[in-house]
């Protein structure tokens, strides 16, 4: 016997549309999350979606031999800005095809490690800026900071542009245009069209056009100053897909390249949740410097230091689980599929074309899976105790054929900038009583998290 999947009671016709908060809407769901643990459902202007939240559930619909992505709601909004990318291309679009074949091989592991000197040369950019902050006083939010920094090493490693915009300056175009974009495009779904239409469209369309237009300067950067690097904007204007043999057209040049940064924009807030995580946990910073100062010393710090920098790599592993800083993925059953589909052992059913969203921060939060699950431990996301997670529990950069193509590029990012950090800056909160806030939209990002910075004092 089946057992119903709880839901919230909702009104006529709108449904739960009062329970999700459309200017929060991850944090609406954690709280559902909490209240209704590893499944419940919602409905919506008429829709159902499902919510999953434990490990083992996860698990099951990430199963591609019975589910797959579902590129709908926000995602389909935001092909307003990057029509058939890679991150908002249907499932029955050549287009992702030809995309990945020409783009995955510029961020694998080895063509990853070699942007480590961009990447660490600009995170030394911001680590240089905050310690030269005068009487240890100044206080500086970490989110802002890092997006600029993942703005700049994105822009340089990937396009060959140097931005600029990490010693300070009015907030990058393109930053504050991808959070009015993304945050629109996670609004308009609960709105009726005519209201988008009428009152949102026009916000809507100027941050759509000065992400394409921060995309355009790129390729007019490049063709102004040619250059031999056989970089992504090289690949992305010149080369093939190795089976279908199609290049991409100028305007799909121009969508992966904004593409591009609103996928990274998660790893700022990993990064800026790391400091607070550690700032709750200093016996971290202790042990995490005492490796540091072992494996780097005074040294340069090289690609060839990552894999022995464990306990810094679990910091980082432990925000991701903790933070959720990508707050979830959307599936649904294969096409084709007869209804009911049974999961968790035939415990639920749902219809064969139900919407499935992974709520990360119940996920990572499975009581089955981590002891203590609030409590911040690098230690078990190390060694042994890391590779004997589920991979239920591992699902930060999404899952299977659609899994983020830049996973490498933005773990390492997030590693180099959390070990610079933590190596040569000492940090203070600045409100010593602030606790943890979230917002995001693609995204989940601190709110209001200030911190007073200096050199590091050895």
């Amino acid at each position: 016997m089946t057992t119903p999947i709880p839901q919230p009671p909702g009104i006529p016709l709108l449904g739960n549309i009062f329970d999700i908060n459309p200017s929060n809407t991850w944090v609406s769901l954690q709280k559902l999350w909490e209240k209704y643990g590893e499944i419940f459902k919602i409905t919506v202007l008429g829709q159902q979606i499902v919510f999953v939240g434990n490990v083992a559930l996860c698990e099951e619909i990430c199963d591609e031999k019975r589910f797959r992505k579902y590129v709908g709601g926000p995602i389909v909004e935001i092909r307003q800005a990057v029509h058939d990318s890679l991150f908002t291309a249907f499932e029955n679009e050549a287009s992702w095809g030809i995309h990945h074949g020409i783009l995955a091989p510029m961020v694998t592991p080895t063509a990853t490690a070699d942007l480590f000197a961009q990447v660490r040369d600009c995170a030394g950019e911001v680590t240089t800026k905050w310690r030269g902050l005068s009487g240890g006083d100044a206080k500086v939010s970490p989110l802002d900071q890092l997006n600029r920094l993942d703005l700049e090493t994105t822009t340089l490693c990937f396009y060959g542009r140097k931005l600029n915009c990490i010693a300070g300056g009015p907030e990058p175009t393109m930053v504050k245009a991808m959070d009015g974009a993304t945050g629109e495009a996670i609004k308009r779904p609960t709105r009726p069209k005519l209201m988008n239409w009428l009152l949102y469209g026009s916000k809507f369309n100027r941050d759509i056009k000065a992400m394409r237009q921060y995309a355009a300067e790129c390729v007019q950067y490049r063709k102004a100053n040619p250059t031999d690097k056989k970089d992504m904007l090289y690949a992305m204007m010149n080369a093939k897909d190795p089976e279908s043999g199609k290049s991409l057209t100028d305007e799909q040049v121009i969508d992966e390249i904004v593409t591009m940064p609103i996928g990274s924009s998660t790893a700022p807030c990993a990064v800026s949740s790391a400091i607070y995580y550690l700032l709750k946990n200093p016996d971290c910073i202790i042990k995490a410097r005492e490796e540091i100062d072992s494996v780097i010393g005074d040294g340069e710090f090289s690609h060839d230091h990552l894999e022995r920098l464990p306990y810094c790599a679990g910091i980082v592993r432990e925000t991701f689980r903790l933070c959720s800083p990508a707050p979830g993925f959307n599936i649904e059953p294969l096409p084709g599929t007869k209804g009911p589909v049974s999961l968790a052992g035939g415990k639920y059913q749902v219809p064969p074309k139900q919407t499935m969203i992974i709520v990360l921060h119940g996920v990572n939060r499975d009581p089955a899976v981590f002891e203590d699950p609030e409590a911040f431990r690098p230690e078990r996301m190390m060694g042994d105790a890391f590779e004997k997670l589920p991979a239920g529990a591992k699902k930060w950069f999404g899952n299977g054929k659609r899994v983020c193509y830049g996973r490498h590029f933005a773990w390492m990012w997030c590693l180099i900038a959390t070990t610079m950090l933590i190596k040569d800056v000492d940090f203070e909160m600045a409100d010593q009583g602030y606790d943890l806030k979230q917002d995001g939209w693609f995204n989940l990002r601190p709110v209001g998290f200030e911190v007073k910075v200096k050199p590091r004092a050895r």
